[in-house]
């Protein structure tokens, strides 16, 4: 079982020919209006990767809470412990350029009001998989994974966006997954940082794959599967939801990474996040496709 404490939003998303430039004005195709954030979003990626998911977070009492969340409910996703609150429902606003670039300014809104006590101990067990992200208040979430180690549960840290974190805290999380931008901001040296960590650090790159470094020295590299990309808005949130369900149902976690790295490149090809994000087949399948790179000492 999967525990997923996160933001919740509605991604408003424009296509446009490319990105613009600081005080620049780009005229778009027409806009949609998608679910999104990346509690819900890496939520909805587990429970299609075969986990029995739920969502802890918050959403408003406005419209874009039904769009939020009906997807989430169409495919099973349990929001027992969803918090509705009298902030607006969070909202992404996403430029996606014609070469599925993105650039992403999203308004918090009720995922401030998220609150780690949404989440009873009795939740927080041995066999529970405690999936975190950072666009919630990071109080919350740092105090969120303290009881989950306390309890015994295993916990991933996405450090998305790139916030500070307590470094009291980073041995108490067993997987930290961030690509090399985020990793920066923490002030550690990769390899140092997965010696820190209980099992360690899988930094994804993009088209260039993902590299895992582990806590006792040894490291592994996946590749990325190969597509033309249409909107990469999802494929890091794919990763994240899928790593977290391969884990949860027994996949080593090399194994795992491979399958998070194959459901994320298929994740770049529609666009959108959540409606982007494939099934248990279709990662199968694309997990196949993968070639093996091999194991290595050294951090």
């Amino acid at each position: 079982m999967i525990l997923n404490f996160g933001s919740i939003n509605v991604d408003l998303v424009v296509p446009v020919p490319h990105l613009p430039r600081p005080g620049e004005t780009v005229l778009g195709g027409d806009y949609a209006l998608l679910p999104g954030g990346k509690g819900a979003n890496q939520a909805l990626a587990a429970r299609r990767a075969g986990s029995e998911v739920i969502l802890a977070g918050a959403v408003g009492r406005d419209a874009f809470a039904g769009i939020a969340l009906d997807l989430l409910r169409r495919d099973g996703v349990d929001l027992r412990l969803l918090r509705v609150v009298e902030r607006p429902t969070g909202c992404a606003a996403i430029a996606v350029s014609s070469a599925g670039e993105n650039a992403i300014a999203v308004a918090s809104g009720a995922n401030a009001s998220a609150r780690s006590e949404q989440v009873p101990d009795e939740f927080l067990v041995a066999e529970a998989i405690v999936l975190v992200q950072m666009e919630v208040p990071r109080g919350e979430t740092e105090a969120l994974i303290a009881r989950a180690r306390a309890r015994g549960a295993r916990c991933i840290l996405n450090l998305a966006p790139a916030v500070p974190i307590d470094p009291g805290l980073i041995p108490a999380i067993d997987l930290l997954v961030a690509n090399e931008v985020e990793i920066a901001s923490t002030g550690y040296e990769p390899s140092e940082l997965a010696r820190r960590l209980q099992r360690g650090l899988v930094v994804t790159r993009g088209a260039e794959g993902a590299v895992a470094l582990l806590a006792d020295g040894s490291r592994f590299d996946v590749p990325a599967l190969p597509v033309e990309p249409v909107d990469t808005t999802g494929a890091g949130d794919t990763f994240l939801g899928v790593l977290a369900a391969s884990l949860d149902g027994g996949w080593d976690l090399e194994d795992a990474v491979r399958r998070a790295g194959a459901a994320a490149g298929l994740a770049c090809l529609a666009r959108g996040a959540q409606t982007a994000m494939p099934y248990a087949p279709a990662i199968a399948a694309a997990t196949d496709r993968l070639p093996r790179t091999g194991s290595a000492n050294g951090g």
